[in-house]
């Protein structure tokens, strides 16, 4: 059985899942600042490889790693005289581009892989100058396992066409030969298709890696030993990594970077670059972006989906460290003495783009610059030193190169948040402080800000809203909606009393929903996730200054608008639950905004009379409606349940929520519109938490706050109704930060929509269809018995049963 067909088997059989697949690992660099080439560069980062070993992993076959490798510039001198030997003069350096490919061992395969690739190089107007076996060493002692998966390594040799004037926009025609061919080989569905690979390509940087031990990287491939082999940076990376089988495209480092910790959000931001592909434009790339769909595929690995969404900002334009800045931004929201034109440096971009969060410790390279920078929480370390002969070394850890102490002109750590640069062409240094102030004094972010952004809580109200008035009692609306009185006591009640959840137990000894003999919501269907290899936890309390509960509600900027014409504007919520005030605000929030912003009411409730079947043509009514919204000029949906009567049953609002917001994504149109929750089911905090992870910006818990209304003169000290739902509220958001930082996230922004949930108890063909792309190991209830346990709560709440 070959590693494809086995994946599948456990895929389908087992509880492998590759979306689990990690990576923690040893990731070091060499540069000289000054941009000086030489072969002891590529050596010395080859050493610190080799001392990284231990971070990388071996399995009971000792030959047999997760993979290593070599990011290097590319070495002219060597390739022009090796292309020379077979008759092609290459063109000056900066007029061609190469490309490193793996091939399929099976010869009919690779020459179709072959041939696609120089079919692209052609579409693309570009020259194909030729082709180069890569000289690898087949009598070094290598795994059997690792030697049956090798492929076949072959450089293809392109040369800038006509109308190519600079070296960006070869690196851009490169970007799109490889994107366009990659999917033109895909789509011939070959069974050994998925042995195509291309490392790199491009016109500044070559990647040499490989399933290889650390020690073999240098050993194997012979252009490494080669003294012609010149560069004036080396990026190493070896890997560990978990739950995942080891391949050869797998290791590092990638084109751009190379990563050790893990992106917990990488669901969510998959999601939301999918949903970007429909609306996405750009001044660079122009007719050439909708070659390059999709940028990123469901299974890759985490650091792969980051790496191709870096790729994707440098081609549009964005200076590389602008880039690493939008993707993993310092924590802005809560430090108070940030300069502001900073401050407004990150407000502006975080609409654009939602952090991309967790772990990490990332350098990143396009072969002009090189860099390093930490996640906002500082969990992977990172030391460097610089050398009095202008060399610069950081690694995961520090000794990794033998460095005499009285050549160290200086030595530090990278710091949680903070970034730093070397600029080989203008040969230094540039620190956090530099690097940051210049990209934030680069254009008036902070007028912007203040043109764009609309604060929900600063607009005016004529009066308070409180609750709506509802012919249907308080009582049965409860019952209809699941309320027990423990609700009521023991979750509820501490929230509104002191701001907090309520002390309980550990531990829950209730059955699972599925196998409960009671109704019970579908939020109780879902378990929260938590970080694997996020260690040590993240303390929301002590670390408040990390943790951002801002949540954006409307159509997101286009991400590739790097001259920022005409951008959308901005409403923006400083926590995710509305009270009533929010909600009313919202409601009319066109009156506010002079028409920037219009909301649409989707009524997520049905007649009774249909039954449990009528949920299905009820949701796709619904997904459709919601198209239909915001191609009417619609930006902001509430999905609302409010208008549930004794013959209008709800359809549960986390269903309703996931379904519209998976259809949208789908139809490439959810970055346009806004996703706002309205309804009575929410409650307690893991039911918010759910919303969020299923993609709501924001909620409003109606039902729970007009019980509140109720309740609050039997609670214990003098509480009013609007302190009762303040408390309610604050306390919603501890607890919001604590199911975050259980997955090692850190702002809402990161966590809406990246469905870090599990679901226990519901057929995959529900999930599949509903909840795209959530995990499901236990079988269960499908659609329609999820509509009647709804329905049976409905008809218990409205009967002239008293209880």
């Amino acid at each position: 059985m070959s590693q494809a067909a086995e994946q599948q088997y456990l895929q389908d059989h087992g509880l492998y899942d590759p979306a689990n697949e990690h990576d923690a690992c040893g990731v070091g660099f060499v540069a000289h600042i000054k941009g000086e080439k030489s072969h002891a560069i590529v050596q010395q980062g080859l050493k610190i490889l080799e001392n990284l070993d231990h971070r990388g992993a071996v399995g009971a076959d000792k030959l047999m790693g997760d993979g290593a490798g070599i990011l290097i510039q590319l070495p002219d001198l060597l390739y022009r005289e090796e292309m020379a030997h077979q008759g092609i003069e290459l063109p000056p350096p900066g007029e061609y581009g190469v490309g490193m490919v793996f091939l399929p061992k099976e010869h009919a395969s690779r020459l179709a892989c072959e041939q696609e690739l120089e079919r692209a190089v052609k579409a693309e107007d570009q020259v194909l100058l030729g082709w180069r076996d890569v000289p690898v060493n087949r009598d070094m002692p290598m795994s059997p396992t690792v030697r049956e998966k090798e492929p076949i390594l072959r450089q293809i040799f392109i040369g800038r066409g006509n109308d190519v004037i600079v070296q960006d926009a070869l690196e851009r025609k490169l970007y799109v030969i490889r994107k366009t061919a990659s999917a033109a080989i895909q789509n011939l569905q070959l069974k050994h298709s998925k042995e195509y690979y291309v490392p790199s390509m491009s016109s500044r940087t070559v990647v040499y890696k490989g399933l290889l031990l650390a020690d073999q990287v240098g050993t194997y491939f012979r252009d490494l030993q080669d003294p012609r082999c010149v560069s004036a940076l080396g990026l190493v990376h070896q890997r560990f990594s978990t739950n995942t089988f080891p391949e050869w495209p797998l290791a590092h480092p990638y084109r751009y970077v190379a990563h050790n910790g893990e992106i917990n959000t990488v669901k969510g931001n998959y999601n939301w670059m999918k949903a970007r592909e429909g609306v996405m434009s750009s001044p660079v790339l122009g007719a050439d972006l909708k070659k390059l769909y999709p940028i990123s595929f469901a299974s890759q690995s985490d650091t792969a989906t980051f790496d191709n969404c870096l790729e994707l900002l440098t081609m549009a334009g964005y200076p590389i460290s602008q880039a690493v800045m939008m993707m993993i931004p310092e924590p802005w929201e809560q430090h108070t003495t940030m300069d502001e034109r900073r401050r407004a440096f990150y407000e502006y971009h975080a609409a654009m783009l939602e952090p991309w969060d967790g772990p990490a410790s990332i350098v990143f390279t396009d072969g002009r610059q090189i860099g390093a920078t930490l996640d906002r929480n500082g969990l992977r370390p990172s030391r460097y030193c610089v050398t009095d002969d202008d060399l610069v070394i950081m690694a995961s850890e520090s000794g990794v190169l033998p460095v005499p102490e009285n050549k160290i002109v200086r030595k530090w750590r990278l710091q949680p948040g903070k970034m730093f640069l070397i600029d080989l062409e203008q040969g230094r240094m540039i620190d956090d402080e530099e690097l940051k102030a210049n990209l934030a004094n680069s254009k008036p972010y902070k007028q912007w800000i203040e043109n764009l952004r609309i604060k929900l809580d600063d607009l005016e109200i004529a009066t308070p809203a409180g609750a709506q008035a509802n012919d249907v009692p308080l009582l049965d609306r409860q019952q209809a909606f699941g309320y027990t009185q423990e609700d009521i006591k023991f979750l509820m009640s501490p929230m509104a009393q002191a701001g907090e959840e309520g002390i309980g137990s550990m531990g829950n000894d209730s059955p699972l929903a599925v196998l409960s003999s009671r109704n019970k919501p579908l939020y109780n269907y879902f378990k929260q996730l938590f970080a694997q290899v996020t260690n040590p936890p993240i303390d929301p309390i002590r670390e408040a200054i990390v943790m951002s509960l801002v949540s954006f509600i409307g159509p997101k900027p286009n991400l590739l608008d790097i001259n920022q014409v005409n951008p959308p504007m901005r409403l923006e919520v400083a926590q995710p639950i509305l009270d009533f005030d929010g909600m009313a605000k919202l409601r009319d929030i066109d009156k506010h905004t002079q028409g920037k912003f219009r909301s649409y009411t989707l009524d997520i409730t049905y007649p009774l009379a249909w039954g449990h079947e009528g949920v299905e043509a009820k949701l796709a009514s619904l997904c459709a409606e919601s198209v239909d919204a915001i191609k009417g000029g619609k930006n902001i949906l509430i999905i609302s349940d409010r208008a549930i009567t004794a013959t209008q049953v709800a359809i549960p609002a986390l269903l309703a929520l996931s379904a519209i917001h998976q259809h949208l994504v789908r139809e490439g149109l959810r970055t346009t519109a806004g996703l706002v929750v309205e309804t009575g089911t929410a409650r307690e905090v893991h039911h918010f938490g759910v919303l969020a992870g299923y993609g709501a910006e924001a909620v409003h818990p109606y039902l729970a706050m007009e019980t509140l209304v109720e309740i609050h003169k039997n609670l214990p000290g003098d509480l009013s109704s609007e302190k009762a739902i303040y408390n309610y509220v604050k306390a919603v958001g501890k607890g919001l930060s604590k199911i975050m930082s259980k997955m090692g996230v850190s702002t809402y922004k990161s966590y809406c929509g990246a469905q870090l949930f599990e679901a226990i108890g519901l057929s995959t063909r529900t999930v599949a269809k509903y909840f795209t792309g959530t995990a499901s190991r236990v079988e269960g209830i499908g659609v329609f018995e999820i509509a009647e346990e709804g329905i049976r709560m409905h008809k218990a709440a409205f009967s002239d049963d008293p209880v």
